[in-house]
């Protein structure tokens, strides 16, 4: 399904992230170990290897000062959210450029700004890129509303927020970055 007015590009089928590969990260992050925490590291590592842009965007935006809540939540989401991605699709999934992830922070913003010229359009932004990955989205806001319980402060409320908007963009980038299958196989006819 896609939505009138939207800024921001359809995901191609073959880069939709299943409910199973999240469940299946969330369970790898979620022990609390020594081992655990070395996994995480791990993967933390690979992440900056792999995605340079990508990696250096979150590690600035998770520097900023900002409550506890808010910064765990934006590492264990900005980490769990690649790591799907690589899971899934391993050897498919291209190096977000830093103009790959201009473009998607500025398609998502010209969206924020359309909806906001349409106020009689009750789909947000985040619905857009929810309807192009339902089960990523869906995990992301589980995690979102669980941080946000019980705050009252409005900077902690803030924090929340930009880390739910900085998992958004990653999903989006990560998404325009898998190749199709024929293609990362290394097929050159494509009239077939």
């Amino acid at each position: 399904m896609w939505v009138r007015r939207a800024a921001i590009r359809p995901v191609p089928p073959h880069a939709r992230v299943s409910s199973a590969t999240l469940e299946h990260v969330e369970g790898l992050l979620a022990e609390d170990d020594d081992e655990s925490e070395a996994r995480f590291e791990e993967a933390f590592a690979r992440f900056e290897e792999t995605q340079g842009s990508l990696s250096a965007r979150v590690a600035d935006a998770l520097a900023r000062p900002m409550p506890e809540t808010a910064l765990s939540l934006g590492y264990f989401l900005t980490l769990s959210v690649w790591m799907s991605f690589d899971e899934l699709f391993g050897a498919r999934l291209g190096e977000v450029s830093e103009q790959d992830l201009a473009a998607v922070e500025e398609s998502l913003a010209f969206d924020a700004e359309l909806r906001r010229g349409a106020p009689d359009d009750p789909v947000e932004t985040d619905d857009v890129v929810a309807m192009e990955q339902p089960d990523i989205v869906r995990f992301v806001r589980e995690h979102v509303s669980v941080a946000n319980e019980g705050l009252e402060a409005r900077a902690e409320v803030d924090a929340i927020d930009a880390i739910y908007r900085l998992a958004l963009t990653e999903i989006i980038a990560l998404s325009y970055a898998v190749t199709p299958p024929d293609r990362a196989a290394g097929r050159t006819d494509w009239s077939a």
